[in-house]
């Protein structure tokens, strides 16, 4: 499993971006913008046009479990093209990876791919040169705000999550139906709370604070000015006084639920499903989530790009594609994977793989910028660093 946690060290170019104005967004959670994606200014890197032949190799920056012999021994036997596997374990670290010039490739998160946009250092896709990349890809990973920018693709999607609230029902006997039993100082299950420990969890506080104080006028978690912000560190400092520990290392975060230093928390279907244990269970509260959507994104600069498209399409067939959900625990993006087997349905009945009711309520992880997400002009929004910043003064 992978650690998504964010460093102080973080460096933000995002935040530099000048406004060049911004499309309609739309009413469903996650705050995307209309099918143009979000309008700002950034690096014209050009597209590929056509493929070339095969260069031989495709060297990848990506999560583990997301790049296995079980399906990238048949890429190299089929294409010539040999894979060259690089883990990471956060997201900064894909950054700086990126940057190194080394990779064509990497599975990039939410948090991660408007950084590498703004830096220039990935390249707009020619989706024509992925056929997978069809109509079978759910609408829910098409045209996000995280990854399309001016009407360009910059992502090729793999797989989603909801940060989802786990709580052990032996302890928590009534379903919780809202997140206050892990935001409010009253919780009866204080000194028992888990909560995840990186600065996009600023977010996790905005979704609860647009359900609870709407007066702050929050309308997209990832679009924070400094009032809004403000708001979300006072209740995450409160929220620090009833939290029993901070997890980024999954592992840890089961070890805390099985252990019993942690009855209720953030957490996801996969690590609720690795506790094996059904007494702990799981539920998307009233006020909505954050969650994390995954896509495979081109070095602006790769030396191998058409063993890379070749790795994008292939990838995202449905046999492929259902393989790495599988193997790393997560919806799926083709939905056509659904179908194959009594075991791929029953896994994307587990993940809601295909409902989109569900995934409307989920705020998939978005770099924050100055320019806000959520198409306010009149203000200018905490970027990234801001975040960061404001962290490690909860932490402290």
């Amino acid at each position: 499993m992978r650690s998504r946690m964010m460093t102080g060290a973080a460096l933000v170019a995002v935040s530099l971006l000048a406004v060049t104005g911004c499309s309609s967004t739309s009413e469903a959670a996650g705050g995307e913008e209309a099918a143009g994606g979000l309008q700002i200014d950034v690096p014209d890197v050009p597209m590929q046009e056509e493929l070339g032949d095969y260069e031989g190799e495709v060297n990848i920056v990506a999560w583990s479990g997301f790049v296995e012999p079980a399906w990238s021994d048949a890429f190299t036997e089929e294409t010539g093209c040999v894979v060259n596997r690089r883990v990471a374990g956060t997201s900064d670290e894909m950054v700086q990876l990126m940057r190194s010039g080394d990779y064509d490739l990497v599975s990039a998160s939410g948090d991660a791919s408007l950084r590498l946009i703004a830096g220039g250092d990935v390249a707009p896709l020619n989706l024509d040169l992925i056929p997978n990349f069809g109509d079978d890809i759910v609408e829910g990973m098409k045209g996000q705000v995280y990854d399309t920018i001016n009407g360009k693709s910059y992502g090729v999607p793999i797989g989603r999550g909801a940060n989802i609230l786990q709580y052990n029902s032996e302890v928590v006997t009534e379903e919780p139906t809202s997140w206050d039993v892990a935001w409010e100082a009253d919780s009866p299950y204080a000194g028992k709370v888990i909560a995840y420990d990186a600065p996009i969890y600023i977010a996790d506080a905005a979704v609860y604070l647009m359900a609870h104080e709407p007066e702050l006028g929050i309308t997209n978690p990832y679009a924070l000015d400094q009032t809004q912000l403000d708001a979300a560190i006072e209740l995450l400092q409160q929220q620090n006084e009833i939290v029993s520990e901070y997890w980024a290392d999954p592992a840890a975060q089961i070890t805390s639920f099985v252990g019993g230093t942690t009855v209720l928390g953030t957490s996801w279907e996969v690590l609720r499903k690795l506790t094996e244990d059904e007494k702990f269970k799981s539920v998307l509260p009233e006020e909505g989530s954050t969650g994390w959507s995954d896509a495979w994104m081109l070095a602006a600069e790769a030396e191998n790009p058409n063993c890379a498209y070749a790795w994008m399409d292939y990838t995202s067939s449905p046999e492929v594609n259902g393989a790495i959900a599988m193997n790393f625990g997560m919806a799926p993006a083709n939905a056509a994977f659904c179908e194959t087997s009594d075991e791929a349905k029953e896994h994307c009945e587990y993940y809601h793989a295909t409902d989109e009711e569900y995934f409307d309520k989920v705020w998939f992880w978005t770099t924050p910028i100055e320019q806000c997400v959520d198409g306010r002009t009149d203000v200018t929004c905490t970027n990234f660093q801001q975040w960061t910043d404001a962290w490690l003064s909860v932490k402290s």
